[in-house]
């Protein structure tokens, strides 16, 4: 099992963190050993976490009253005892900080730890999710920071049980949205200022921002790209245009290098299949990686090209010798042991597992 499991948040990929600088020494309580952790992790994009909707859904499904199994199983010390099976053999995730005066500062690390134990909905009821995140929080942490801590918590979870609301009724419109072929912009924007509004009641700026700045972000970006892409006015140049002048004015920071990365490597995708399908040739192929994303990379890539060649090559050579041997024998498993045996001679373990995939590929390319 991972030892660094990460809940999901927006379906929009979200990578950085709000930096908070503090001019006296930071003291970071996180471990279950107490160690003091001198600096807040970054966020980076796990398309494999847990979504802010999943968590809402759960906690509305989940029963709310304290039954006697929750109170049996909420007798926690330190919050880590009897941990569910998805949590068993995990490094908690997330940070709780405070400062030289013991007051909390609030980050996007402290909804990652909330996020990690809520990730355990279906397995715990909530009434024990939340005392064990009480514990934790309690045993790992000095007052006044812990009940800070905790009354964020209780606001959190109840933040998540108002979101289906929204999202449902957001939820259809949007399906009937797509079946056009492109988003209704205008309605993922007034859902963006209802969820908004939702937040301004349950959290300060400063959580907001600490919680939901970088996906924010994010989904700003996001949202402008398909605003552009939509736009049939526009020449594709015009695009890539707009596309530079929308990156190039985002504030200086983390959020901005890593949305320039993601520009460059959607560019560099486009570009790529446009210049293949144009015969381009790999020298041209090489010089425009370079310009992206740089020289080791674009060299990287282009000894990518060569494997995939060399495998296609391959897997011509074994179909058309397939044929072959499929119409000169009428003895099905014979041929299949002739053919199981010609796959051995040109793919080594790993390229054999690929064979099927690469092979139903093929022929979707080809309807």
């Amino acid at each position: 099992m991972s030892n660094n499991r990460r809940p999901t948040y927006l379906p929009i990929a979200i990578i950085a963190v709000v930096i908070i600088v503090i001019a006296a020494a930071v003291i970071v309580w996180f471990k279950p050993d107490n160690k003091p952790m001198a600096t807040q992790q970054s966020l980076s994009a796990s398309p494999t976490d847990k979504s802010e909707s999943t968590l809402s859904t759960a906690l509305n499904s989940e029963q709310t009253e304290q039954t006697a199994l929750a109170q049996s199983q909420s007798a926690f010390v330190t919050g880590l005892e009897r941990l569910p099976r998805s949590l068993r053999d995990t490094q908690v995730d997330g940070e709780i900080i405070i400062n030289e005066n013991k007051q909390l500062v609030v980050t996007e690390g402290l909804r990652r730890l909330f996020d990690y134990f809520l990730s355990a909905l279906g397995e715990e009821e909530e009434a024990t999710i939340y005392a064990r995140v009480e514990s934790y929080i309690r045993h790992h942490t000095p007052e006044p920071a812990a009940s800070q801590a905790v009354a964020i918590f209780g606001n959190y979870v109840a933040y998540l049980k108002a979101l289906p609301e929204i999202e449902k009724h957001y939820g259809n419109l949007q399906l009937q949205a797509t079946k056009n072929g492109e988003l209704d912009l205008n309605a993922i924007t007034q859902q963006k200022q209802d969820v908004a509004s939702l937040r301004q009641q349950y959290f300060d700026k400063t959580t907001i921002e600490a919680f939901f700045g970088a996906s924010d972000s994010y989904d700003d970006y996001s949202m402008e790209m398909v605003r552009i892409n939509q736009n049939e006015q526009m020449s594709e140049a015009q695009k890539q245009a707009a596309r530079q002048d929308y990156v190039s004015r985002l504030p200086d920071g983390a959020i901005k290098t890593n949305i320039m990365q993601q520009a460059n490597l959607n560019e560099l995708m486009a570009r790529t299949e446009q210049m293949k399908a144009a015969g381009s040739s790999p020298e041209a192929l090489y010089n425009m990686r370079r310009e992206l994303v740089g020289a080791p990379a674009a060299e990287r890539l282009a000894q990518v090209d060569q494997e995939d060649a060399n495998f296609d090559q391959r897997f011509q050579q074994l179909q058309s010798q397939k044929q072959q041997i499929l119409a000169q024998t009428t003895d099905k498993a014979k041929a299949q042991i002739q053919i199981t045996q010609l796959e051995k001679q040109l793919f080594n373990n790993a390229e054999r597992k690929r064979l099927t995939g690469y092979a139903a590929l093929q022929k979707s390319e080809l309807e």
